[in-house]
């Protein structure tokens, strides 16, 4: 049953509990899509889990909302890479990031109000352990960007670079620039490609 979960398997199964969010956030987006505006227990039904078992992931509907919007405006790889026949990890890297910038630049306000979810959650200690406190939607898009070129990398230097790109194509480098560094989006985006060159160049020297 997709993200049934039992007393017994709650501590030892992180990648359950991946799936288990990633259920809730998908039957949120499902019933939205029928004109609902769910709540918990709706959406909870829906995923086949417990009540409960939803308020362990999301502090509230309302957050579980924002998130399953920002779920499916995410850029899927099969969307970003369908025109481009290039194997080359800084032009396909520079691609994804293009296209997880214009998503936050239609979605910002929603973005800061995930991020702000996020921390009040992890502040309380209502996360952390096995239970996920974000969805890892950027990782994906970065070993799709990665994959033909993945022969020229040692396996763990890729395993390293994928990581270290998890810091630059996100909201979270959207604050730095913007908030911290009072950067304009031209130069931001300077910055985000002159980074992703160093990196890629970095781990094809290891």
């Amino acid at each position: 049953m997709p993200g049934a979960e039992t007393p017994g398997l709650m501590g030892g199964r992180p990648n359950q509990r991946r799936r288990t969010r990633k259920d809730l956030l998908q039957a949120a987006a499902r019933l939205m899509k029928q004109g609902h505006r769910p709540n918990l227990e709706d959406i909870a039904a829906e995923a086949l889990v417990s009540r409960a078992t939803a308020y362990r992931y999301f502090p509230s509907v309302e957050a579980l909302l924002v998130e399953a919007a920002l779920d499916v405006a995410f850029p899927a790889a099969g969307e970003v890479f369908a025109a481009d026949a290039s194997a080359d990890p800084v032009t396909r890297l520079l691609a994804a990031d293009a296209a997880v910038q214009a998503m936050m630049a239609a979605n910002e306000a929603p973005l800061r109000m995930m991020l702000a979810n996020t921390l009040q959650q992890v502040a309380r200690g209502d996360a952390g352990g096995d239970t996920p406190a974000r969805q890892n939607r950027r990782s994906p898009l970065i070993a799709a960007a990665l994959e033909p070129a993945r022969g020229e990398f040692d396996p763990a230097a890729l395993d390293r670079l994928g990581k270290a790109l998890a810091l630059i194509l996100g909201v979270e480098a959207l604050i730095v620039f913007k908030d911290v560094l009072q950067l304009d989006g031209a130069e931001a985006a300077a910055v985000r490609a002159w980074v992703i060159q160093a990196l890629v160049t970095a781990a094809k020297a290891r």
